[in-house]
């Protein structure tokens, strides 16, 4: 089968470096891969911490993006339930072992040998991507492609968070970016009261919290009018530890569903007595992607996107990092994919 001989992509070459536009050459898939023609890719933080070489095992050069949508052109020859043409979702989870210690135990999250897409492997800020179609995800039709990318990432780690922090009639989210203001959207269909804490003094992040149904929204500085029953932390920052102890009452969970974080200053135990607990979430399982898009095709989410063209990487992530954002951004190809010679 005939395929792109190469496409344009915007490359990190090194930690520190902003992705750049490259030409690149598309190799040939193996058995079980898709080549996806992409047409929208979610910007995460987590692109931020691959660009400042946060993140361990990063391969440099990359092409980051990891909420990628796009359509299938081409697939290996053991490909199986896919079709051409079909529209399907990248998520951070590019494959795992299915061997080790943990993928036996079904956390396949937790794999030694995981893969991760935009980090490890070439992701999706390109025109087109290869994926391992065993992990790919199949998206609800109501979304269209740019609603549709952040799902894959800020949806699907804000909904493992969510399960993590277990019946929570208050539910405390620190850091109202992408993951946050569709998670906000989720807990109040699921009839749950949502307390919004974003950069201190953020008017606008506060009001954005509100319109989609917060209780309260206030400043990470600031006590909520009650206690809580549990808090997720989104914001990369270690001081919100202790600062989201004091939030929750007596059994309250916080959980840190960050892949990086600054460190956590020291804090009394006083703050942890009481039966309240700290934990973290790490990467997904395809059981959790399924899941989510289930709950997905059944709540009416309303993604909040701002659009960039894909050259427009920097500039995205760099609005991103200064909280220059409602919601997530998204890098698009539509009338912007420039057409690859083809090679037999």
């Amino acid at each position: 089968m005939s395929h792109p001989a190469s496409m344009r992509a915007m490359r990190i070459h090194a930690p520190g470096q902003a992705p750049r536009l490259e030409e690149c050459a598309i190799r040939p898939l193996r058995e079980h891969e898709v080549l996806l023609k992409v047409t929208a890719c979610g910007v995460c933080r987590t692109d931020l911490h691959v660009m400042h070489g946060e993140l361990p095992n990063t391969r440099y050069p990359i092409t980051p993006g990891h909420e990628i949508v796009g359509r299938i052109v081409e697939m290996g020859d053991s490909v199986a339930k896919r079709v051409i043409g079909e529209r399907v979702g990248v998520p951070w989870l590019g494959g795992s072992c299915g061997e080790c210690v943990e993928c036996q135990r079904g956390r396949e999250n937790l794999c030694e040998y995981a893969v991760f897409t935009g980090c490890t492997v070439d992701g999706g800020y390109a025109e087109y991507a290869i994926a391992d179609a065993r992990y790919c995800l199949s998206i609800p039709d109501r979304y269209s492609d740019q609603e549709a990318a952040p799902l894959l990432c800020a949806g699907l780690i804000g909904y493992r968070a969510y399960r993590a922090a277990g019946h929570a009639p208050r539910l405390g989210l620190y850091g109202f970016g992408a993951a946050a203001h569709l998670l906000a959207q989720l807990a109040c269909a699921q009839h749950r009261r949502v307390f919004a804490f974003t950069r201190p003094g953020d008017a606008a992040a506060q009001q954005f919290a509100r319109s989609l149904g917060a209780a309260w929204a206030g400043g990470s500085d600031e006590q909520p009018p009650e206690p809580l029953d549990a808090a997720i932390i989104f914001a990369p920052v270690g001081s919100l530890v202790p600062a989201s102890l004091a939030a929750v009452g007596k059994g309250g969970r916080v959980v840190c569903a960050g892949i990086h974080m600054s460190d956590i200053p020291s804090f009394p135990y006083s703050l942890l007595w009481g039966e309240r607990s700290v934990s973290s979430v790490a990467n997904l399982t395809r059981a959790d992607g399924r899941e989510f898009m289930r709950i997905a095709a059944d709540v009416d989410l309303r993604p909040s996107v701002e659009v960039f063209a894909m050259d427009q990487a920097a500039i995205a992530l760099d609005a991103l990092a200064h909280g220059r954002l409602n919601g997530a951004a998204v890098l698009a190809n539509d009338g912007l994919v420039l057409e690859a010679p083809v090679s037999s």
